[in-house]
């Protein structure tokens, strides 16, 4: 008896040697939820504000700002020269003030007529000298309306910028003769951005103002939100418009990204795990959970929604469950684990799992 029991105590020896140690996994806990697929479209940063400035009164540039200064909103980017309508204004001031003084002279005339005794000046006399004063104001009024206008096209002469931002083109050059509505210069605001994608019009009923979105550039992620959709798709690509909230720093206007788009839900609670559990074989797709004993159980399962971090599964699985996020993919089922993080992983998980429903 006693050579059977050393003999066992040495298999037993043998077999926890060959038995290789504790795999050290990272797991995260199974959620309830449900996740809506995504579509990845194409998109461009775009500013908000991009102008084509034009000149609104006809002469010659005689100054336009550089490419690339920042400007301020009403600060003067370029000036067509004004000396000849310098030149009608001294002309309008000089009609207005005649028109002025003959409009005083007529006045006090038709004052006098009317203090005169009765019957020393006729009816016709005062009603003409009237007439006349009445003349005189209308065309003192149209010469300040003229003054005024000369004015006005002095000042529109300096072209100024409508919004903060930059110059990115001088469209023509100084020296250039330009007619009103020639336009000079563009204009972009670079601190007020957006990106612009463009989806299927067949996933339109799937967005919604608000949503979020998850935007991937050049080594760059971002969740935002869908600001605005414009209704309306291509009959030729039929796609339509979709435009993105974002902050303007570190994405150059013109970078190319990708969106995320919500495409569909199934609208039922279902088990959610990190997308990075789910293993992939020919044989169909798995999950080790992480059993009381500490041991690797190979759970298979079938893959619903998802998106980049999370996808939803059907299996053996209950919320809850422990699963290996990282160092499964050369576990055996029966392989005792050590958990290495679980308590960052599974607050990860919680924090980024659905809501129910």
């Amino acid at each position: 008896m006693a050579a059977l029991a050393v003999t066992s105590l040495a298999a037993s020896a043998a077999l926890a040697q060959n038995q290789p140690p504790p795999a050290a996994v990272t797991v995260a806990s199974v959620t309830e939820g449900s996740l809506a697929t995504t579509v990845t479209a194409t998109g461009t940063v775009v500013s908000r504000n991009d102008a084509r400035l034009a000149a609104e009164v006809a002469g010659r540039l005689d100054w336009v700002t550089e490419p690339g200064a920042r400007v301020a909103k009403g600060a003067p980017v370029a000036r067509v020269d004004t000396r000849a309508l310098e030149l009608q204004l001294r002309e309008a001031d000089a009609q207005v003030a005649r028109l002025t003084a003959n409009t005083e002279l007529l006045d006090t005339q038709l004052q006098r007529l009317t203090a005169l005794p009765s019957g020393i000046a006729s009816r016709s006399q005062i009603d003409e000298a009237a007439a006349r004063l009445s003349m005189a104001r209308h065309e003192l009024e149209q010469a300040r309306a003229a003054r005024d206008r000369t004015r006005h096209l002095v000042d529109r002469a300096v072209i100024r910028a409508p919004f903060p931002g930059h110059v990115v083109e001088r469209i023509r050059q100084l020296g250039e003769f330009v007619g009103a509505g020639t336009e000079v210069l563009r204009l972009t605001d670079t601190g007020n951005v957006e990106i612009v994608a463009r989806t299927p019009v067949a996933d339109a009923g799937h967005l919604a103002v608000g949503q979020p979105v998850t935007v991937r550039g050049a080594a760059k992620e971002l969740t935002s939100r869908i600001r605005a959709i414009v209704p309306v798709g291509d009959e030729r690509s039929r796609l339509l418009e979709v435009r993105i909230a974002m902050s303007g720093e570190g994405w150059p206007i013109g970078s190319a990204v990708r969106v995320e788009l919500p495409a569909a839900s199934n609208g039922r609670a279902s088990l959610v795990v990190p997308r990075d559990a789910v293993i992939v074989r020919a044989d169909g797709a798995h999950v080790f959970r992480v059993g009381k004993d500490d041991t690797a159980e190979r759970v298979a399962v079938r893959v619903g929604n998802g998106d980049a971090k999370k996808v939803e599964v059907s299996g053996a699985l209950a919320a809850g469950d422990r699963v290996i996020v990282r160092g499964g993919e050369r576990l055996r089922p029966g392989q005792p684990v050590r958990v290495a993080t679980e308590g960052a992983a599974t607050q990860a998980a919680v924090a980024e799992a659905p809501p129910k429903g």
